[in-house]
């Protein structure tokens, strides 16, 4: 037995404001009941209203709506809804009715704070085409950011809420898996629960089947202990759109990008391992007897050459590598944390032990070995890194008090706090083109600079794109960097995540200077690790 619930008051609204010129926006919600849920109607802008058809016998949903987008800062969709409270998972099965269409249509498992057409929300949004990915506005009127999972056309979505965290996890068929995508949006009691359609098309009405659809609460986690997955990201810094390349179980670290940006080189476990970019299986990078590897790595600015620490009782030691894998070779006189190469690949800079315990400081040695010379004495430094045209190195300093970014001349003089804040900020990385610096920026209150902590990656502007000169060729670029003052003017929150060490402990940018790679820590707990 099936029953037809359409907005029926949407529809003749829509037809008297269409006679005077005027558009709908969220006008229609029917509260009788559709199935597990408690009422439906369109929200936004919809020129042709929507409808929801529910098969009792089946218990399927079929949704149908126009609307432009559920994205931006406002949304238009047809959305089947009921209100709860608490913490809850969403479960269901996606399927488009009708070939064609536009490939970013979407039907989405939605949890929202309230009916207005910019509310805050969090959902799973499974497009035409494939792509899925975990969509969320973190405040009303905010814009929309999403994360994408490395895996399309999922057959099962589950979207998860616990706390202020929301998550995504699919499956093909078989058990549910994590996908990395994970949202902090502080939805207060009570919220909206449901699922819903927008055709990307105002002029078109595009139709979705939601079937074995769950909304249930979830049980409290526990005392148990959380399992941790760790995934690795890119973001595109101009769009801030963020995608998985892969997710596991356990710790990941440090990803940074082979020169001809198609493989990503991370850390795990003790071993140098790589991944196709943007997403496949991960394979072992050959480094012969060194399989004791932190965090710390960097590949030569020729790209043939993987420098890495290696750590065995205690004293960590710096190898150099083919990138591609061979016998390493240990560099005399560097026994630290290795961060970066200077632009001839001639020199390479780490941290190191300082004159007391738990203090670090910053050397340079040359990459085929020899002397390593202090550039730092504080004892309180740590991740160098050169800029691409050798003017400077920067680095984080904690001799202030809060962790700030520094920067000097490659032989340590002129020594100059860059970042002055309340938050302490670290891990700073320079994009190959030499205009933008990222860095890791924790709040005031952490001490020192730990794993799993809320945090922000920054990104400030070193110097500006270079403009056209005449007849269309590129201006030259300025002939002094901004001053201090000015760098610290431009600085912009990029996107947020749980991470810290681990997240961006190598140089990060794409070579083409447009997206980063980073790792996020989800810690999880284990009643929230669905089956099927």
């Amino acid at each position: 037995m099936k029953t037809k619930h359409i907005a029926w008051l949407a529809y003749m609204t829509c037809g008297l404001l269409a006679v005077c010129g005027v558009t709908a926006v969220g006008l229609a919600q029917s509260a009788a009941p559709v199935g597990i849920f408690e009422g439906h109607g369109d929200i936004g802008t919809i020129l042709h209203p929507g409808s929801v058809d529910y098969d009792a016998a089946a218990k399927t949903y079929a949704i149908s709506d126009s609307g432009d987008n559920i994205w931006a800062v406002e949304d238009d969709f047809h959305y089947v809804w009921k209100r709860v409270s608490g913490d809850f998972s969403l479960t269901a099965d996606v399927t488009f009715i009708g070939a064609g269409g536009n490939e970013h249509r979407k039907g989405v498992l939605m949890m929202r704070q309230s009916l207005d057409q910019d509310s805050a929300y969090a959902d799973i949004a499974v497009h035409g085409v494939g792509l899925t990915s975990i969509q969320a506005r973190a405040a009303k009127g905010a814009a929309t950011h999403e994360v994408q999972a490395n895996q399309t056309s999922p057959k099962r979505a589950r979207l998860v809420k616990r706390g202020q965290y929301f998550y995504m996890w699919l499956s093909d068929g078989g058990d549910f898996q994590f996908t990395g995508g994970a949202m902090k949006i502080p939805l207060a009691d009570p919220f909206y629960v449901g699922i819903g359609v927008s055709a990307h098309n105002k002029d078109v009405v595009e139709k979705v089947m939601f079937s074995n659809v769950d909304v249930s609460p979830l049980p409290p986690a526990g005392n148990r202990k959380p399992d941790l997955y760790s995934a690795i990201e890119t973001i595109t810094v101009a769009s801030t759109d963020r995608h998985v390349t892969m997710v596991a179980p356990g710790r990941l670290e440090a990803p940074t990008w082979t020169k001809d940006g198609k493989t990503l080189i991370f850390a795990s476990d003790g071993r140098i391992q790589r991944v196709a970019e943007p997403g496949g299986k991960p394979e072992m990078v050959d480094t012969g007897a060194a399989v004791h590897a932190g965090s710390a790595h960097a590949i030569s600015p020729d790209g043939s050459q993987l420098a890495f620490s290696d750590a065995v009782k205690g004293k960590s030691s710096i190898y150099v590598a083919p990138v591609a894998g061979g016998a390493p070779r240990q560099v005399p006189q560097a026994n630290g944390a290795v961060h970066g190469w200077s632009p001839d690949g001639q020199t390479l800079v780490f941290t190191a032990a300082g004159k007391q315990k738990g203090q670090t400081d910053i050397y340079a040695v040359p990459a085929a070995g020899g002397k390593a010379t202090p550039l730092t004495t504080t004892g309180m430094e740590d991740s160098p890194e050169y800029t691409p045209d050798g003017k400077y190195i920067y680095f984080q300093s904690g001799r202030g008090g809060l962790v700030q970014i520094w920067r000097m001349k490659p032989d340590g003089s002129g020594q100059e706090q860059v970042t002055a804040d309340d938050f302490n900020n670290a891990y700073p990385h320079i994009s190959p083109n030499g205009r933008q610096l990222v860095f890791v920026s924790y709040g005031k209150d952490v001490k020192g600079i730990p794993e799993n902590q809320e945090i922000t990656l920054k990104v400030m502007t070193l110097a500006a794109a270079p403009g056209r000169g005449a007849r269309g060729a590129a201006a030259p670029a300025p002939a002094a960097p901004p001053d201090i003052a000015q760098l610290r003017k431009s600085v912009t929150v990029l996107t947020s995540m749980i991470g810290g060490q681990g997240t961006m402990d190598a140089p990060c940018w794409s070579p083409n200077s447009l997206r980063l790679a980073f790792v996020t820590y989800h810690l999880l707990p284990r009643a929230t690790a669905p089956k099927k």
